[in-house]
């Protein structure tokens, strides 16, 4: 059974930093695309950020690049997303997501190429 499994989610003010953390089960992690989304209420779900496989390609939303940062640890299976700089529009429920099928480079933000998702962890940007 692959379950996902989110943390580091609360509340920050902005300009302020988190670190997301994600550990994976029941997946071939070297073999996975690991990605962040997120969700606001009344929005579609918005790819943040993808690691490919090993690790030696990342891919980001424009909304987050040079902001944001996703890196992952195979030994601890475990995929993190540092957060720096945060702006109330960031306020979003943060979802993990594995897809054990390569993902073209035009799919690696999209939702629909994952079959695997976490709860999710909500994080809160004042102003």
């Amino acid at each position: 059974q692959v379950q996902l499994m989110e943390s580091g989610g609360g509340l920050v003010q902005a300009g302020g930093s988190l670190r997301l953390s994600c550990t994976v089960s029941g997946l071939n992690f070297e073999n996975s695309h690991l990605s962040w989304f997120r969700q606001s209420p009344g929005k579609e779900r918005e790819g943040v950020a993808c690691i490919d496989r090993r690790g030696t390609s990342t891919s980001y939303a424009d909304s987050v690049k040079g902001r944001f940062t996703i890196s992952s640890d195979n030994a601890k299976n475990t995929v993190y997303l540092q957060m720096n700089d945060l702006k109330p529009e960031d306020t979003a429920m943060y979802y993990c997501a594995a897809s054990a099928i390569f993902l073209d480079p035009w799919a690696k933000l999209v939702a629909g190429g994952y079959q695997y998702w976490g709860q999710g962890t909500q994080v809160t940007v004042s102003s």
